[in-house]
């Protein structure tokens, strides 16, 4: 199990560095892939793994360890507080682009926007990588529908990425998000946390994947694919439920 974890952390590293190759996808309106892929996202997000959590709640209902005891009531704060930072992030990068483009400058984020960006989703990328190891559920079944899911998502927020940052992704940032996610599987070999930390890990996750997804898919201009977002979401929904 552990050698085709780091099989998948790679293979999650590739799709940051290829990604871009898949020009096909850079179409208004919007590939009907793209849609299709942040479906399949959301639905792992809402159809397993939250569930997942609630029956996990006990993990945080019983702890008595500093600030995870404030959580005892509501894992799902974390999914929220994830949501939100990400919420936070791609505001100022939409910020960021708008001012440069007032001043006449390229339609681009500032450089320092740009590494608050890359080292946010480098620490994600990173969290992702660490739970190929720890995982709510250890099952073979498991890591393939979580990896698939989170192959899916990191093209998602590729593509947003490129979009917001242009050449300096393409130059710098992907390659220090693929890195991320096998210093995260590495550390995640190296260490072992408590259950309830793990629920809290996957619930941020959670809400960083429903942010990313929906950020892409609702802007009027992109005139995003709904019935490719609903057959991925439904489709993988299906797939989840008969492997439950």
């Amino acid at each position: 199990m552990n050698f085709l974890a780091a099989l998948l952390a790679v293979g999650l590293a590739f799709v940051h560095i290829f990604a871009g190759k898949l020009r096909f996808l850079d179409t208004i309106p919007r590939s009907r892939w793209l849609s299709m892929a942040g479906g399949v996202s959301v639905a792992y997000v809402f159809v397993h793994l939250l569930p997942e959590l609630n029956k996990r709640q006990h993990a945080f209902e019983h702890s008595t360890n500093g600030i995870l005891a404030y959580f005892e009531d509501h894992v799902y704060l974390v999914a929220l507080f994830g949501l939100a930072a990400f919420y936070g992030l791609e505001r100022a990068a939409n910020l960021s682009r708008r001012s440069n483009r007032k001043a006449g400058k390229k339609d681009t984020t500032s450089w320092d926007v740009f590494w608050i960006h890359i080292i946010s989703f480098s620490l994600y990328n990173a969290l992702i990588g660490y739970l190929l190891v720890h995982r709510q559920e250890p099952e073979f079944v498991s890591l393939l529908l979580f990896s698939f899911a989170m192959a899916l998502h990191f093209i998602v927020n590729d593509h947003g990425l490129r979009e917001n940052h242009k050449h300096d992704y393409d130059r710098i940032g992907r390659w220090i998000l693929a890195i991320a996610i096998i210093l995260g599987y590495c550390v995640g070999q190296a260490t072992e946390i408590q259950e309830m930390a793990v629920s809290a890990l996957f619930a941020f996750v959670g809400g960083g994947v429903i942010l990313n997804v929906l950020k892409e898919e609702l802007p009027e201009e992109r005139e995003s694919r709904f019935w490719a977002f609903v057959l991925g979401a439904f489709g993988y929904a299906v797939i989840l439920l008969l492997t439950d």
